[in-house]
């Protein structure tokens, strides 16, 4: 959609896909106006995102914002390919999309902030499922290369770190 963008941004556009959230509209002060806090969020059955937290039905995530998916252009991205494979037990907000695996290997988008629930040496379900499908794909396109004769790798010395060094 030409010109699409969030109301954030631009509060003209004509396909405002972001915008304020609807519990929010009108409300101009900044101070406790917005979602916080940890929201239950149901998951797709057979999503990737279901896939990445074990299998799990419902999961429990940490907000921090203002703005959200308009629900006017839901039909219309399902029919050109997204995936809305985490949504409010009220059906009210959008809370993770990706793509099919079979458009791409790994996308995947969310509302809320991963990062509040993860730490260095217990990485967040969606940190780690990205890092691991970045690697598989890496290894799966060197090894199709190689194969393929198409390249000759070049794979750096890799720096080790040792004790007392």
């Amino acid at each position: 959609m030409k010109d699409a963008d969030s109301t954030e941004f631009d509060v003209e556009t004509p396909h405002p896909i972001i915008f304020k959230l609807r519990d929010l509209v009108d409300v101009e002060e900044l101070g406790g106006t917005m979602r916080l806090g940890a929201w239950p969020c149901r998951l797709l059955e057979g999503s990737l995102v279901q896939h990445v937290y074990s299998g799990a039905d419902e999961i429990s995530e940490r907000h921090r914002h203002r703005y959200e998916f308009n629900p006017e252009y839901r039909q219309r991205m399902e029919k050109d390919g997204l995936v809305f494979s985490g949504v409010s037990p009220d059906g009210k907000f959008v809370e993770m999309i990706e793509l099919s695996r079979d458009v791409h290997p790994w996308f995947v988008g969310c509302q809320f902030h991963p990062e509040y629930k993860s730490q260095p040496l217990d990485a967040h379900p969606l940190f780690a499922a990205f890092v691991r499908a970045a690697h598989e794909n890496r290894l799966h396109s060197e090894t199709s290369m190689e194969k393929n004769g198409d390249v000759d790798l070049v794979v750096p010395e890799r720096l080790t770190a040792t004790s007392g060094d």
